[in-house]
Order: structure tokens, then C-alpha cells, then sequence
């Protein structure tokens, strides 16, 4: 027998559905949070690399956005938001050419991050060739991520009056992004305070060297309300902007980090049950193509990380007692793992995924729901550009 339960009944499925009411929450609070202290935000679009989304957020106050690679940059200018960090160093003709596109337009205000000479020799001939001048953050490694960035203190300085040597572009200033924390309140408040005061100490030994930067940027979503508060306490004044950026829109695997907590994810794929011959699980129309395959294994030894020896792929909204347990290419297995019941053919299911970047990334729109209904759809500007 078909189910009746049918939400959003016309839409096909699967689906990625945002919750407008909770973006609008989030980003309410990430922007009264910087607000309060004093502080510029600059939110971070990886996550819903949409230009829709980034419009409201400067509606509500922020100062510009950022952007993870050069190609999200270009996609976010052609929509009209002209003031972007790029957040990651880069080199290549492909990526310079791209840059040069960019800084041809003098409406673009694009901001580079560099944790090596090489780069900012690449991005200076840039700005020489459209004759303007660019302005550089210099990249700071905080020891969470191990990714880019140069080592903190005297390294830093050594490597910033490099960059001052440079003709067409100027050091801005430096850009550090805090990961790793531990998702207790001790822990967030602790790597918030100490990589605040990493960069703040950097930015101190750059001017006493004789560099004038005025831009010292450090969030990350787990950390970024810990930071806000030591800057409103006077503790940090060198800070002048945050950039978190997933905790407007929320998922699993952030929430596990502290980022957010589960009620105030506003993304979820909207899923429907094509199979339920077998006594054990059911079968979703919705795999790997909608979810991504994140198993978040890096929190494997988190308490009921595994049922029955699989990792989860999501969390079911209002059904705690089903498991999303295995994914194919374009369906997968729902387990029942309690009494709430079986499910039925035809359901559909809302289900906040592990890693909201993976499933907003493979989907051409999201369609922004509230209350139940559909109220828009948004379209994603920066799907698979750069990727």
C-alpha cells in the first residue's frame, strides 16, 4: 500500500529543501554576535554557494563575503557581490587567468590569501597587467588544520616583508581559520582564545617591524561565538573581521564539531521510499548522487557511532529509530533499529544529511521552504565550479 503521507507532494524527489525560517535565524545570529562585539563579518559562502543566500547575509549586515577558491569568486562577482576574500592561496595561468577577469572589473573588490612568495608573484603580475593594485592577507597556520599557512611570530614577519617588496599588490593584513577544537564549551572557548591571540600577536610583530596592516581576520563556525565574546570583553582589539560560514546553514557533521546544534540545521534532503520488501530496512531513492559519501570516520570513536557495525549518512527528521545506514549510487538503506514503526512505499522522509557542502554541491537548486510550503526556489551559483 502507498503511503499518504506526502509532503511537498509536488516535488520530485530526491530533493534538497531550506528551511527559510531557520537560515533566517542563523543568520540573525551569527550577525548579531559579530555585531555586538563590535566586530565585521565576513561569512563564508562554501557551504551555499549561493548568491541568494550571500545577498541576505549582506542585507543583514555583513561587510562583504568570502569564497573558498578563485572560480567561486568569478561565479559570485558575475551576480553582483563584488567584495570577496578568496580564502585559498593559488597558482596556475588557468587560476590567474580567471583572477585577471576578475580584477579587470574596477567594481570587484577581491581579496587574496597567500602563505608563500610564489604566490603573490603570481597574483602581482595580475594586477600589474590591469593596472591596479591588489591587496594580500597573509595566511597564518593556527596548528588545527594543517593546511596552508605559515608558522606564526617571527616566520610570519620574515615572510610578510617579503610581500611588501612586491610591486602590485599590498600586505592587507592576516587571515587565520581556527579547526580542531574539542566540542566541549572548554574546548571552543579555549582554541577561539588561542588562535585569536596567535594572530593578534603575528599582527603586533608585522607592525613593529615597520609593515602598516590593518586587517586581522580569524572564525571558523565552532569558534566564532567564543571569539566574538573575548572581542566584545576588549581582549582582542587588533580583530577587525570573522568569517564563519557553515553555521548558517548547518549539518551533521559541523554540529558534531560545535559549529551548530541539530535543531538549527536548515538544510535536508527531501527522500522518498521506493522498496520495502525486506523485514529489516527500506530502500530511499536517494544515494551517493544526493548525499555525497561522507561517513564522517573521523568521528568513529564518538560514543554510537555505529550500529550494527555501519556509520550513519544523515539524521532523520522525527524518526530517531531509523538508521541511514548504507548508500548506493542512487538509493539506500534505511534500517529500523527500534519500535516506531515501519515505514511505508511512497514515504517521504526529511533527512538532515552529515555534509551539507557535499549535497548542496551536487544539486542544481535548493528549494526554500517554510511552514510546510514551497516559497522559492534558489538557485545554487557556484555549483560544481572549481570542483
Amino acid at each position: 500500500m502507498v503511503s499518504e503521507k506526502v509532503p511537498y507532494e509536488y516535488l520530485n524527489t530526491p530533493c534538497v529543501l531550506l528551511d527559510l525560517d531557520l537560515l533566517d535565524a542563523n543568520i540573525r545570529e551569527m550577525t548579531d554576535c559579530a555585531s555586538d562585539a563590535g566586530v565585521q563579518l565576513r561569512p563564508h559562502t562554501k557551504v551555499h554557494q549561493s548568491a541568494w543566500i550571500a545577498r541576505r547575509q549582506l542585507e543583514a549586515g555583513a561587510c562583504g563575503i568570502e569564497v573558498g577558491i578563485i572560480e567561486q569568486a568569478e561565479a559570485m562577482a558575475h551576480q553582483g557581490l563584488h567584495d570577496i576574500v578568496v580564502g585559498h592561496p593559488f597558482v596556475g595561468e588557468h587560476k590567474l587567468a580567471t583572477l585577471k577577469r576578475i580584477a579587470s572589473n574596477p567594481r570587484n573588490q577581491v581579496w587574496l590569501v597567500a602563505d608563500m612568495v610564489e604566490h603573490a608573484l603570481g597574483y602581482a603580475a595580475v594586477a600589474r597587467g590591469v593596472g591596479r593594485e591588489l591587496p594580500v592577507l597573509l595566511k597564518i597556520d593556527t596548528g588545527g588544520i594543517r593546511r596552508y599557512g605559515v608558522p606564526p611570530g617571527e616566520p610570519a614577519v620574515k615572510v610578510a616583508a617579503e610581500l611588501t617588496r612586491i610591486q602590485g599588490i599590498h600586505l592587507a593584513g592576516v587571515y587565520g581559520h581556527e579547526h580542531g577544537a574539542e566540542n566541549t564549551e572548554e574546548g571552543l572557548s579555549s582554541k577561539a582564545f588561542e588562535d585569536a591571540t596567535t594572530l593578534c600577536d603575528t599582527a603586533r610583530a608585522i607592525r613593529n617591524a615597520g609593515m602598516a596592516i590593518d586587517h586581522v581576520s580569524v572564525g571558523a563556525s565552532p569558534t566564532f561565538r567564543w571569539t566574538c565574546r573575548f572581542i566584545k570583553e576588549g581582549k582582542f582589539p587588533e580583530i577587525t573581521e570573522i568569517h564563519p560560514g557553515n553555521c548558517v546553514i548547518g549539518d551533521i557533521g559541523y554540529m558534531m564539531n560545535g559549529g551548530n546544534r541539530r535543531e538549527s540545521c536548515a538544510v535536508t534532503v527531501l527522500t522518498s521510499v521506493m522498496s520495502v520488501s525486506h523485514d529489516a530496512y527500506a530502500v530511499l531513492d536517494a544515494g551517493i548522487k544526493t548525499f555525497g559519501a561522507d561517513s564522517l570516520i573521523a568521528k568513529r570513536d564518538t560514543s554510537d557511532f555505529f550500529w550494527e557495525g555501519m556509520p550513519s549518512y544523515g539524521s532523520v527528521q522525527g524518526r530517531s529509530d531509523l538508521w541511514l545506514g548504507r548508500l548506493n549510487a542512487e538509493g539506500s538503506c534505511i534500517y529500523y533499529r527500534g519500535s516506531g514503526g515501519r515505514l511505508s512505499l511512497g514515504e517521504r522522509l526529511e533527512i538532515v544529511p552529515n555534509n551539507a557542502t557535499l549535497v548542496i554541491n551536487i544539486h542544481e537548486k535548493l528549494y526554500g521552504v517554510r511552514s510546510g510550503i514551497v516559497e522559492r526556489m534558489i538557485d545554487v551559483t557556484g555549483r560544481g565550479v572549481g570542483s
